[in-house]
């Protein structure tokens, strides 16, 4: 799922990131970037450092949980 559209996920797949954090990257109108998913945890930290392991900077990234869908 990493790699993915937040928006192209399945209704199985946004099921099993319920309660989990998602990190993409902060939008900005100079870098407009795609709004795909860079990291999947059970919390930011998790996320964080999964960012860094790719050598990414996690300041650049936003972190949400993934709510249940609504059937």
């Amino acid at each position: 799922m990493v790699g993915r559209m937040p928006d192209s996920l399945t209704m199985k797949e946004q099921l099993a990131l319920a309660g989990k954090f998602i990190a993409m990257e902060v939008y900005l109108p100079e870098t407009q970037p795609a709004r795909k998913i860079a990291a999947i945890g059970k919390s930011p930290a998790d996320c964080i450092q999964q960012l860094s392991a790719k050598g990414l900077n996690p300041g650049q990234f936003e972190f949400r949980p993934v709510r249940r869908a609504m059937l």
